[in-house]
């Protein structure tokens, strides 16, 4: 197939593509009317009845049949043989589920669960303390089946720690605990903030609703079993899980304190995150961004200048972190002309 043009031939694919039609389509209707049949798609398109198709009288026989007392309650493969035992044939039994469904009378008739429709929560923040992140996870104890429970709120701008504890449960009012005591130590304004989490017991309680509503604070949850709508807290517990000073097992819950202490200090003034341009989360979140910069790209400059050929491609240039993070970013939509 080829479609003459001003400037010369489109092909199949070029052609389907102007037209808005699937190369599937054009294949199909060539082989309809390779083997002659092509007429029988012409039926179909122009409304006329089939000639396949059985008569009006054929279908309300049918449908007699099938809203009879005898077999109201039965499924249409034991009706089909049902009738076929007694030498009775009425129609396909395709073609009784396709009489049903234009009758709107099928349906499932099992008692389904229906469940809610999630939104996907599309999170943004282009400053610290905008939208924080939290979650817990479990740390092993010295004994087989026990557990102490580290607590962690993640600035997802800054991926700066502002509160972490290890307890020996999960509970709701730690979780308060923890939530407002790191907003007082920020100072953050009502209003401003937005708290992200699954949706565990202690995030989804009430306690922990009523204390938020009050500090001005925006919930924020994933949706039911989508761990990918909280990846700054995952991403976090596993670079914790990680580190070569993790051990494993704790003996103690002071044990699992003292592990805590040196680390998430270390964690937010030391550890150069691939995600903020090789920056630490306290140089991003405490707006040390451009001194920072200004060192490195000092320390590039004269790199360059000394040995120019090393650096074949470009002048180097200090990364800088994202002006915007976020969770879930929305879809770009494509504009059509």
């Amino acid at each position: 197939m080829v479609v003459e043009a001003n400037r010369g031939v489109l092909r199949r694919r070029e052609a389907c593509e102007a037209l808005g039609l699937s190369r599937a389509t054009y294949y199909r209707a060539t082989r309809k009317v390779a083997r002659g049949d092509a007429g029988s798609s012409t039926v179909a398109a122009s409304g006329a009845r089939h000639p396949r198709a059985l008569a009006s009288e054929e279908r309300q026989e049918l449908l007699n049949h099938l809203h009879s007392p005898r077999f109201v309650d039965r499924s249409v493969p034991q009706v089909y043989a049902t009738l076929l035992d007694e030498g009775v044939y009425l129609a396909s039994a395709r073609t009784m589920y396709r009489v049903l469904n234009s009758e709107m009378e099928i349906r499932e008739r099992r008692n389904q669960v229906r469940r809610p429709n999630y939104t996907k929560p599309e999170l943004l923040a282009d400053g610290p303390n905008q939208v924080w992140s939290w979650d817990i996870t479990k740390l092993r104890g010295h004994q087989k089946w026990s557990y102490y429970y580290l607590y962690v709120m993640l600035d997802i701008f800054s991926r700066y720690v502002v509160g972490w504890m290890i307890a020996r449960c999960e509970s709701a009012a730690l979780g308060r605990k923890l939530l407002s005591e790191s907003v007082a130590k920020f100072e953050v304004p009502p209003g401003q903030l937005t708290c992200h989490s699954d949706r565990g017991a202690p995030m989804k309680a009430k306690s922990m609703a009523l204390l938020q509503a009050d500090l001005g604070i925006t919930q924020s949850f994933n949706r039911p079993h989508v761990s990918n709508d909280n990846p700054f807290s995952e991403a976090h517990f596993k670079t914790a899980k990680y580190a070569p000073e993790f051990p494993g097992r704790f003996g103690s819950l002071e044990d699992a304190r003292a592990w805590g202490s040196p680390f998430f200090d270390g964690y937010n003034n030391e550890h150069h995150h691939s995600g903020l341009g090789w920056m630490t989360p306290a140089d991003v979140h405490f707006g040390r961004i451009e001194q920072v910069r200004e060192i490195r790209q000092t320390a590039l400059d004269a790199a360059h200048e000394a040995h120019p050929e090393r650096f074949v491609k470009m002048h180097p240039r200090a990364p800088t972190p994202p002006t915007a993070v976020w969770i879930n970013p929305p879809m770009k939509q494509v504009l059509t002309p």
